[in-house]
């Protein structure tokens, strides 16, 4: 059960849960009713949005990694679509309206302190709004290749490896 929170008490009959084999692994299973609890993962977006030949990155307000510098990403919520949860992302972080043009890479997780199971990364353009910092962003700018800051994430930094290695700015590969 690595990398999953358990749960205490069964969702369905509030009995104390054990943890033995279930469906294939370690599972918390609830000995008065025999629910087995299953963990759906955290999925996170992200969006690659280039401007003359540049990439947009914004600079993280809070924890984790305050201060370093990411692609505009977030969690997806329950129900959302993945590419909607992308688009929105980057309209809180960065007041700009984006329209996802392709999905580039889908990547496992990179690193234990990383939120997200799976990270979802889209290509996107800009269709309105104003450049402006807004939800966890402390401020959003377009980077060169040459001049990036300081990344936060081992996922980012895969991310931007994958764009500048890829021909970088404006690359319809990456």
């Amino acid at each position: 059960m690595t990398g999953m929170s358990l749960a205490n008490y069964c969702l369905r009959c509030g009995h104390a849960l054990e943890v033995r084999p279930a469906a294939g692994a370690l599972r918390p299973v609830c000995p008065q009713c025999g629910r087995v609890h299953f963990f759906d993962p955290k999925v996170a977006v992200g969006v690659i949005v280039e401007r003359a030949g540049r990439l947009l990155l914004i600079q993280r307000r809070g924890e984790p990694e305050m201060g370093k510098w990411s692609i505009p990403a977030g969690f997806v919520d329950a129900g959302e679509d993945p590419a909607r949860a992308a688009e929105r992302e980057g309209w809180e972080e960065t007041g700009l309206k984006l329209q996802v043009t392709a999905l580039v890479e889908v990547y496992g997780r990179q690193s234990p302190t990383e939120g997200a199971d799976i990270f979802i990364i889209y290509r996107a353009a800009v269709v309105g709004g104003a450049l402006a910092p807004g939800d966890d962003a402390a401020a959003a700018e377009y980077f060169g290749p040459e001049h990036l800051p300081e990344l936060a994430f081992a996922s980012t930094r895969r991310v931007v490896a994958r764009w500048q290695a890829h021909g970088g700015p404006d690359s319809d590969s990456v």
